[in-house]
């Protein structure tokens, strides 16, 4: 595995030298390319329209949905380093649908339709982004967002499995 932080292999528990880290240690690169793409959508160097702190409210919602306590928890240690005000973080909360904040409302409407049934999202729910007053740019990055915290989970999830066969 890389030297760097790796994400899934701190969530998964990964036991240096273990049967999983030498499967794993053979797709170095594609793990070395996942953490990047964890910190290009999560911490990007330019936000855009969405804060990193909305960024892992936003993840921390896709982790709740998918039943997943090991990314919730972090993605909320993420929105604590970005400085998430208590109105951001309740972003993450699945109850909340975004109140009276026609931007926010829409963000979470969005989330929640594809991180419970992506095949059901249609070129209508992107229109409804746009008439929320969401820049084109924060629409691709809301979709690059969603997009990899869903794989990330699975990548990670996979791993557990494989990890139980060895």
């Amino acid at each position: 595995m890389a030297e760097t932080k790796d994400v899934i292999a701190e969530i998964v528990g990964i036991e240096p030298g273990s049967t999983l880290a030498q499967v794993v240690a053979g797709r170095a690169d594609i793990m070395a390319l996942t953490q990047q793409t964890h910190d290009g959508a999560l911490m990007p160097e330019t936000p855009g329209g969405l804060s990193h702190a909305e960024r892992a409210a936003l993840a921390c919602r896709i982790a709740k949905i998918n039943d997943e306590s090991a990314f919730e928890a972090h993605f909320e240690a993420l929105m604590d380093e970005a400085g998430a005000s208590d109105a951001t973080a309740r972003i993450a909360d699945i109850w909340f649908d975004g109140g009276s904040d026609a931007r926010l409302k829409a963000l979470i409407r969005h989330v929640d339709l594809v991180a419970h049934a992506p095949k059901d999202a249609t070129r209508r729910d992107i229109e409804l982004l746009r008439e929320a007053g969401i820049a084109e740019p924060d629409i691709v990055r809301l979709a690059e967002l969603v997009a990899f915290v869903s794989y990330q989970i699975r990548v990670a999830a996979g791993l557990r499995l494989m990890r139980g066969l060895a």
